[in-house]
């Protein structure tokens, strides 16, 4: 019984959490509704997306002690050092982009502001370093939890982190236009883009 009860908040929790963090990028189409407010509502639509998403990593470590009864299973079939050398490999590059996406947007990581410019740094390479990055985390959980369910499920996370990044770009336009536009043309969306030969 725990363990459905848990695996359904975590299904519940990973679209609430798709649901808001896809409002909390989108303060310029929502101003020009409610005006300059909208700022700081996104923002505590960010922070509500966010505990949403604690609440998923929170049901990965329950489902741990609690798996569901299906035909897999309940772990990896190699030593769990495997799987912790699998979660490092996974968590370096992936941590060093959502790390450094964080560093490079400033205070707009934790809700949008009207004032902000396009970033630089490593967004100069890539539009979204850290949705990229923090979307690997589900499989570098599910890999020290040594869970292939985990695993597998992971797979959700792709379509919400790509869902919301593409409707952040959709608000980004409304906010900086043309800029944006050429910006998006010539930077890679999930990976840097390949330079084309002249």
């Amino acid at each position: 019984m725990i363990a459905w009860i848990n695996f359904i908040v975590l299904v519940i929790s990973a679209f609430l959490f798709l649901y808001f963090y896809v409002k909390s990028v989108s303060p310029a189409a929502l101003e020009k509704k409610i005006g300059e407010v909208a700022y700081a509502k996104c923002t505590r639509y960010r922070l509500i997306a966010t505990a949403f998403e604690l609440v998923a990593v929170a049901n990965y470590i329950i489902y741990f002690f609690y798996p569901l009864p299906v035909q897999l299973p309940e772990t990896f079939p190699w030593e769990w050092w495997i799987s912790i050398i699998i979660a490092i490999v996974i968590a370096t590059p992936g941590g060093y982009l959502w790390w450094r996406g964080t560093k490079d947007a400033g205070k707009e990581t934790i809700g949008p502001r009207k004032e902000h410019t396009l970033y630089g740094g490593i967004y100069e390479k890539i539009r979204h370093p850290q949705a990229t990055g923090e979307v690997t985390y589900w499989w570098v959980i599910a890999f020290i939890l040594n869970s292939p369910f985990l695993a597998i499920f992971s797979v959700i996370w792709i379509p919400i982190f790509y869902i919301f990044c593409w409707a952040e770009e959709r608000d980004l336009v409304i906010r900086y236009g043309d800029p944006y536009l050429e910006y998006r043309k010539n930077t890679g969306f999930l990976i840097p883009k390949r330079k084309r030969k002249e």
